[in-house]
């Protein structure tokens, strides 16, 4: 499946908008009782699942933010400031940390967020995330001491307490309600209850097309201004409506038309056009570049051998694919880190001579012991850049002797297959290619792609390797003076182990009409302190 070229597309962005509005997803509830400012938005995707603690998809993240809470947040530097707590103390060995939650929290329901309910949730996000699960290793109970108290001990210190209950990235600790929790815990959540600035509206969803927020005016803000996720959560218009728009151009032209007011994710092509709009500006979500990145199925062959791992190293260039992807290169570079060049871990130890070379490539793969059998490699239109990026390295792993699958389907389907662990013929996969921000790459502990843990229950993909998971461990437990040492031994192993190819490095900005304001430089997008005038 090809997409659409960059003329065409530029030529069908700059037409006048005449009758877009019946291309435009339309509200499906009555109107009577319209919200006076409602916010519209064209988001990256659709949003299929309901539960930001059961996968680590950016859209439901982003849903999770906007309609629960956490304990503490990232500010705009990434560091972990309190949310929900009001207060909390620590022993002076480090082992017990006892927190207070502060008032006026209150569930959707009207129901108090209590102890319990945090306590219910962290042991939930402490069985299935990274970070989570990594906190899990460190502790030994959680507990409610009362209503609005409950306590975390630990086997050891976890200098990172903080900063994980915080965490921004992958499967986020929001708090839900117990009972929400407890209701069936094989299944994902769906009642979209929490405590946050905003409502989930589930008589106005559409599936594939609207998504609705309603200011909730029983929340309580913190005192303190915004910063990145953490201070005042101010809702500042009464609705948000993510309107899904898959066609780049069409988004383009009802921007450009005010049908909608921002595009989260506009298409790169297309950024020369927004730019000469004078309605129009573009403005960048957080200074640490966002990762591309190429993912094996470790579980099945070939992939199950770090040698046919590496030959993906040695079939990829890194210029042709980020070029294919995000167009000019004042929007990307090539990288070879694991933890983002530029950023405070960017170590390239190990992976200095990696890049396209064909014929070590196929020596590689004969020694892994593939012989030409089928490959799935699972990918998507619907984020124009992922499939373009596709294209380029399907090609070229054909150039090199292997049999590729391309198998396109729309966001909702690739990210639900992606979860898979059988065969290609049950359902799974051997390949995919996927994006994650800048914060949540940076950090051994965040990284969802470097987790090489034998537990089954990291990153789809699933690479095991415990000598990599000694290191990332050492790493955390060093002191300050011993962490660039560790880091090298880290990412050389990494290097050694390819849990995925990384492909380079991407700027996104945010489209938005020159009448909102207040967008925040954060870990995630979220529409809280945005203002439409």
């Amino acid at each position: 499946m090809r997409i659409t070229g960059s003329a065409m597309r530029l030529a069908a962005a700059g037409l006048a908008a005449i009758g877009l509005s019946a291309a435009v997803p339309q509200q499906a509830h009555a109107q009577a009782q319209a919200p006076a400012n409602v916010l519209r938005v064209v988001p990256h995707a659709d949003l299929t699942l309901l539960d930001p603690v059961w996968a680590p998809i950016v859209i439901t993240r982003q849903y999770g933010l906007m309609v629960f809470e956490q304990l503490f947040a990232w500010d705009s530097k990434l560091e972990a400031k309190p949310q929900m707590v009001e207060s909390w103390t620590t022993t002076p060995d480090g082992l017990a940390w006892r927190f207070v939650l502060r008032d006026g929290l209150k569930f959707h329901d009207g129901s108090p967020v209590t102890s319990a309910d945090a306590v219910a949730s962290l042991k939930r996000w402490m069985g299935r995330d990274l970070v989570g699960t990594k906190l899990a290793s460190y502790a030994s109970g959680v507990e409610a001491i009362d209503g609005k108290t409950f306590e975390i001990r630990l086997n050891k210190p976890f200098p990172g307490m903080l900063f994980a209950l915080g965490s921004g990235v992958a499967m986020i600790p929001v708090i839900m309600r117990a009972r929400d929790i407890e209701a069936d815990p094989t299944k994902p959540v769906i009642t979209a209850i929490g405590s946050g600035p905003f409502r989930f509206n589930h008589a106005a969803r559409v599936s594939g097309a609207l998504t609705v927020f309603d200011r909730n005016t029983d929340y309580v803000p913190r005192k303190e201004a915004p910063d990145g996720l953490t201070g005042a959560r101010l809702a500042k218009v009464d609705r948000v409506e993510w309107k899904v728009i898959p066609d780049a151009s069409t988004a383009a032209a009802a921007l450009q038309a005010g049908e909608v007011d921002m595009w989260e994710q506009p298409a790169l092509d297309l950024l020369p056009v927004l730019e000469r709009n004078r309605n129009i500006k573009l403005q960048k979500l957080t200074e640490m570049s966002n990762v591309a990145l190429l993912r094996p199925n470790s579980l099945h062959p070939p992939f199950n051998n770090p040698k046919a791992r590496q030959a993906l190293a040695y079939i990829i260039d890194q210029r042709d694919v980020m070029a294919a992807g995000f167009g000019d290169e004042k929007y990307w570079k090539t990288c070879n880190s694991f933890y983002v060049c530029g950023g405070p871990y960017g170590s390239t130890a190990g992976a200095e001579g990696l890049g396209q070379n064909f014929e070590k490539a196929r020596q590689l793969l004969k020694e892994a012991g593939y012989n030409g059998e089928k490959l799935t490699y699972i990918a998507t239109t619907e984020i124009a850049w992922i499939g373009r990026q596709a294209e380029v390295m399907a090609d070229a792993m054909r150039k090199a002797g292997m049999n590729i699958d391309l198998v396109i389907a729309d966001w909702g389907t690739t990210a639900g297959r992606q979860s898979n662990k059988g065969t290609p013929a049950q359902g799974g996969w051997h390949l995919l290619n996927t994006g994650s921000s800048g914060p949540t790459m940076h950090h051994p502990l965040t990284n969802i792609g470097t987790n090489m843990a034998c537990d089954g229950r990291n990153f789809a993909g699933w690479p095991c390797d415990e000598e990599a998971e000694k290191l990332r461990q050492a790493f955390l437990d060093a002191t300050d003076a011993e962490r660039p040492a560790a880091l090298e031994r880290l990412h050389r192993r990494l290097a050694e182990m390819q849990p995925y190819r990384v492909l380079g490095q991407y700027d996104q900005p945010v489209a938005m009409r020159t009448n909102v304001n207040g967008m925040l430089s954060s870990a995630v997008m979220v529409y809280w302190n945005i203002a439409k005038q």
